[in-house]
């Protein structure tokens, strides 16, 4: 289809779709499903479609570098100094930069920002309240110190390292509170308005929204970053992932997200496209409730279950590609990520540690989602598990379900996924190798591992400033939880997708909200 429509909206509504189309030369257009999201509200935005769109829209203070995702660069701050008691950073704001209003950047937009956050506690509100932060006490924790600076202060024990990853969460995107006030409704810091709109600083900002049908995104020349290089991003609801590869075959779409196997191994030898499977933060685990059963709380088994987890069998031969194998908690790309994988697929060997403990007829029941792909890993893991002489019996439900099952702790095992909430270590050593015994809901505690000395190591590396030394603490975690824990961690998960081969400059990282559409060209 030849597009000739001035309306960018009618565009993404057509339904027609013949051979041989062309996106607009100045459009980006992405097939993927946008069912997900219920707010573009930074504060509370948490699915994948809204934190996807957070980088684009807004700014925060300091940024990863997007080729270099574990370099901090600032971005509406110039620069930063810490406190001398550790427990602040004062940050100096760059000068001319300017909201997509045309509003000018403030301390009081700043302060507003991230108060707000506190003050609605929504969903991502926990990644800002880990500094001490309250409803009560965060307006004495930010203050304008002059026309150009802020000061940030905290109250937990942790690094002005620590810190700065925090605020370089989407939640702590900066918005514009003029703008944003001008729309508050009965105290509501503007978080209804904002669900559908946009007042950031980003490149882009939302020019229309139709929940379920389509995102369109204008440019915003005036960004401090930068004019972006297309003038518009629009994000079709496609749910069926056959069909966004089809548009993207045919030229109706620029992009294709979150393809299958199939339809990667379909567009391989496709003239025009350019298939890419891309790392994400997300991990595939087995975990034991070590309680249920006498056998689950043996390290022995847990030893013995690391040699029956067929890692290549599942990520190489089942799923062909859409996952890789890692058996440590941090993903590959995060700072210090131990990409070592010790262990591999060794029945024999595994007979043999349960024999030498004197572990004989075990078996467990494993509760999984009933949707691909954890049925499909779980029942290679029955198999696996078999034939080192261990009976797993499978209990698939709906994925809510099986969240309330393992939170009551009313489950032997399970095999799940955990996706990184920021782009900090602290954000998987914190479930992983965290039960501090105070009511937090950690994956420690949905196993009943009780791991004070461990408790200790974690928070002893949200207090390290020195970058080495913090790397050098979350390697000795990983190897510790990786010989000795009730978890089998095996695959990290890659994000399929395809790009037609005129595209430029699209950069996707690790995190969801790693997707960078201002440099893009055609």
């Amino acid at each position: 289809m030849k597009i000739v429509v001035p309306s960018m909206l009618a565009v993404a509504l057509a339904g027609a779709v013949t051979a041989h189309a062309a996106t607009p030369p100045d459009t980006l257009v992405i097939a993927q499903s946008i069912d997900d999201a219920s707010s573009f509200d930074p504060a509370e935005g948490f699915e994948l479609t809204s934190v996807q769109a957070f980088t684009n829209l807004y700014q925060r203070l300091i940024q990863s570098d997007p080729t270099n995702p574990t370099d901090l660069k600032p971005t509406l701050a110039s620069d930063w100094q810490p406190g001398r008691d550790n427990r602040s950073l004062t940050f100096t704001l760059k000068k001319d930069a300017r909201f997509a209003s045309g509003n000018p950047l403030r301390p009081e937009d700043v302060i507003f920002s991230l108060s707000r956050v506190v003050k609605l506690n929504l969903d991502p509100s926990f990644i800002l309240t880990q500094l001490g932060w309250s409803k009560d006490n965060v307006d004495a924790q930010l203050e304008k110190i002059d026309g150009n600076h802020v000061k940030v202060s905290w109250t937990a024990d942790v690094s002005p390292t620590y810190v700065l990853s925090l605020l370089a969460a989407p939640v702590a995107s900066i918005v514009d509170e003029k703008s944003v006030q001008a729309h508050a409704q009965k105290g509501d810091f503007g978080n209804k308005w904002l669900a559908m709109h946009s007042a950031g600083s980003g490149p882009f900002q939302i020019r229309k929204y139709i929940p379920h049908e389509v995102l369109l995104l204008s440019a915003n020349p005036t960004s401090p970053g930068g004019a972006p290089e297309l003038k518009n991003v629009l994000i079709k609801n496609v749910p069926e992932p056959a069909t966004r590869r089809l548009l993207l075959e045919q030229g109706d779409a620029d992009i294709a997200r979150n393809l299958g196997a199939d339809q990667m191994a379909a567009l391989k030898n496709t003239a025009g496209v350019k298939p890419m499977a891309i790392p994400m933060a997300s991990l595939y685990y087995m975990q034991f409730n070590i309680d249920a059963k006498p056998a689950l709380k043996n390290p022995a088994f847990w030893e013995a279950s690391r040699y029956l987890f067929d890692y290549h069998g599942i990520a190489d031969d089942l799923l062909k590609g859409q996952f890789q194998v890692h058996q440590s908690f941090l993903p590959e790309g995060f700072l210090g990520a131990l990409n070592e994988n010790p262990y591999r697929y060794d029945p024999e060997k595994a007979k043999a540690i349960l024999s030498k403990a004197g572990l004989t007829n075990v078996s467990f029941k494993l509760v999984v989602s009933n949707q691909p792909p954890y049925l499909d890993i779980a029942q290679a893991l029955q198999a696996s598990f078999a034939r080192g002489g261990v009976k797993v019996e499978l209990i698939p439900g709906i994925s809510s379900e099986v969240a309330t099952t393992v939170k009551a702790h009313k489950y032997e095992a399970t095999l799940n996924a955990w996706g990184a909430d920021y782009f900090d270590p602290n954000t998987n050593a914190a479930a992983f190798a965290y039960n501090p015994e105070n009511g937090s809901t950690t994956l420690a505690w949905r196993s009943n591992w009780h791991i004070p000395a461990l408790n200790k190591k974690t928070l002893a590396a949200t207090a390290e400033s020195d970058n080495a030394k913090r790397v050098a603490l979350y390697q000795d975690l990983q190897r510790e939880l990786q010989k000795n824990s009730p978890y089998v961690i095996g695959l990290q998960a890659r994000n399929l997708i395809a790009v037609r081969d005129n595209i430029k400059g699209y950069v996707q990282g690790i995190n969801p909200d790693m997707v960078y559409y201002g440099q893009v060209s055609k």
